[in-house]
């Protein structure tokens, strides 16, 4: 079973999942959550990659958090000696925020990659009632025990998925890491379209596209596959910065 703790940071609360006892670390994950979320709403992606030897913190940042709060709430949650790669993970507004914040390269907080899952559209806000609670759930993922579990959580914001990003984070920056790139065909909330351009325009990207994945592509119904995809990632990251296969299916 993988360890759990929570630590309170400059800014923000960092929950965090560690391999389990007798499993030496392979790298560290610090995910920014997206609109409405908190850091718990990604245990089972923590505890799940924690499992593989990863230590994983999900922090409790907004939308709102300024960018320096969020490069000390990274630093703070990594300490002084993580284990490496340090890879910086991001959801919907997070996923704006961890590719301004690696492209700050903040040397309290070095990173060696990124990987952005359903990233937020600069466009405006989401179409959506923010009301209509079933109509986020729908927009959000097909899994029925995440839904319930959003549902459940005192701590998650509803309707915030319907708020505009913040004008501070409307110009995504192009940092020149290793990026992941993981995004839902039925994301209703940010089309496709927009992460294949995010995409276009990062020199070191991989894009992998969830098929009939909704928004939030870490807690889909799809969250096995996607989990898997993050920790082969992981390791081609870990044994060469260049992302060289380590296994071709033929």
């Amino acid at each position: 079973m993988t360890d759990l703790d929570t630590t309170p940071a400059p800014t923000s609360t960092a929950h965090t999942w560690r391999p389990p006892t007798g499993i030496a670390p392979r790298g560290t994950l610090v995910v920014l959550p997206g609109r409405g979320e908190h850091g718990p709403v990604y245990e089972r992606f923590g505890r799940r990659i924690a499992g593989d030897g990863y230590v994983v913190h999900a922090l409790d940042t907004a939308p709102s958090t300024p960018a320096d709060a969020v490069q000390a709430s990274v630093a703070a949650a990594l300490g002084p000696d993580p284990a490496t790669p340090v890879v910086l993970v991001g959801s919907d507004t997070g996923a704006l925020q961890a590719l301004n914040a690696a492209a700050e390269a903040d040397p309290a907080a070095p990173l060696q990659g990124l990987i952005v899952a359903g990233v937020a559209s600069t466009d405006g806000a989401a179409a959506a009632d923010p009301g209509d609670w079933q109509a986020e759930l729908e927009a959000r993922t097909a899994c029925p025990t995440h839904r319930q579990k959003l549902t459940d959580d005192a701590g998650f914001s509803r309707g915030r998925l319907c708020e505009p990003v913040p004008d501070a984070l409307r110009t995504a920056a192009r940092p020149g890491l290793p990026t992941l790139v993981l995004h839902g065909a039925a994301d209703s909330v940010t089309p496709l379209a927009r992460a294949r351009t995010l995409v276009a325009g990062l020199d070191r990207a991989t894009l992998g596209v969830l098929h009939e994945g909704r928004h939030d592509v870490l807690n889909d119904a799809s969250h096995r596959t996607t989990a898997a995809t993050v920790v082969v990632w992981l390791e081609r990251l870990r044994a060469d910065a260049d992302l060289t296969p380590v296994l071709t299916l033929e």
